[in-house]
């Protein structure tokens, strides 16, 4: 027997499960089912809103609390939440500024979020929205939906819940989520599909020695299968790809924060050797790895294998970046200098 469960039965379950764990930190509200952080910053004027399928934890539940996100809404596995979900939860936690929604770019997210946008402004909640569109994989005219929302998603409400803390109103959190989007781009590499959730049998099926090269996060399958040719191989062509995107995207400067993310059955110890090659990949390109993370972030259930976002940092965007957050699942900044203050971020200044 390989798995206890399918997926599908124990969303509801984990929910409940997740809930009694950080008891101190989220409030589960289950008619419609959507999640709150417990405690915000004095400062934040804008509630900020995210959510989409299950099966991507930490993602987005593990990033509610102070310093992230006010409310995470979930779906079913793989598939988006109910309007009527994300109304609630954004009626909740709106802030005398309004709300900010951070919608991953897949149909049925921009659908439902786009409704539960008109609902709230109908009650006279002020609504804006960061549509995230990081995945180099889908970055062609041919794709008609424009590219998935994978990796930067946590980087753009880490950078955006600790602007929000600074005190920034909607319309500058709005601009600043776009500016951070456009300066970010992931590609994700699997050896292995995740466990179909109807019937416990993979998603799909590759031969020994092959990679899907640009897999997405639910396990849809790449344009391409490659060789195995070695990290040494492997992980350097990605990081061309990504930056190569940054530069038509017009995205420049040296530094850089490097997330390297878990599909799902990626073991720490595989994890932190990819994230060596990519960092030594990206300093061979004259850039400095300023921000860095490590760890499963936004998986898509049991996949193996591992994505590469690479966000070109702006302005004081490394000081929200180190910025505290109280979350059950993000991880906190490793990399700050030795005699850096960790209190409440500093106000942040909207450049246009």
């Amino acid at each position: 027997m390989d798995r206890l469960f399918l997926p599908t039965e124990g969303v509801d379950a984990s929910l409940r499960g997740f809930a009694r764990a950080h008891a101190g930190l989220v409030e589960l509200h289950e008619d419609p089912t959507y999640l709150l952080a417990r405690e915000r910053h004095p400062d934040r004027r804008v509630g900020i809103v995210s959510g989409g399928g299950s099966g991507h934890e930490p993602m987005h539940a593990g990033f509610l609390g102070r310093g992230l996100l006010d409310a995470a809404v979930p779906g079913r596995v793989f598939a988006s939440p109910h309007n009527r979900q994300v109304y609630e939860a954004g009626k909740a936690v709106a802030g005398p500024d309004g709300v900010l929604l951070v919608v991953k770019n897949y149909t049925g997210d921009r659908i439902n979020f786009g409704i539960a946008a008109e609902r709230l402004r109908a009650d006279g909640v002020e609504v804006r929205r960061v549509l995230v569109d990081d995945d180099v994989a889908t970055e062609s005219e041919e794709t008609g939906t424009g590219r998935r929302g994978t990796g930067a998603t946590p980087v753009v409400e880490k950078l955006l819940g600790a602007a929000a803390d600074s005190g920034l109103g909607l319309d500058e959190l709005a601009h600043l989520g776009e500016r951070v989007v456009a300066a970010s781009r992931s590609l994700a590499v699997a050896s292995r599909a995740q466990t179909r959730p109807a019937d416990g049998g993979p998603a799909f099926e590759l031969p020994d020695g092959e990679l899907e090269y640009g897999v997405g996060i639910h396990g849809e399958r790449a344009q391409r299968t490659v060789s195995y040719e070695g990290l040494e191989h492997l992980v350097p062509r990605m990081v061309s790809d990504v930056l190569d995107s940054l530069e038509r995207a017009e995205a420049t400067g040296d530094d850089v924060l490097l997330l390297t993310n878990g599909m799902g059955a990626t073991t720490l110890l595989e994890l932190y050797t990819v994230h060596d090659a990519a960092a030594g990949a990206l300093e061979e390109r004259g850039l400095r790895v300023a921000a860095q993370a490590v760890g499963t972030l936004v998986p898509g259930l049991d996949m193996a294998g591992f994505s590469l976002t690479v966000t070109r940092l702006r302005d004081d965007w490394l000081d929200l970046w180190r910025a505290p957050a109280v979350t059950p699942a993000f991880p906190a900044p490793t990399d700050i200098p030795a005699g850096t203050p960790t209190g409440s971020p500093a106000p942040v200044e909207a450049t246009r």
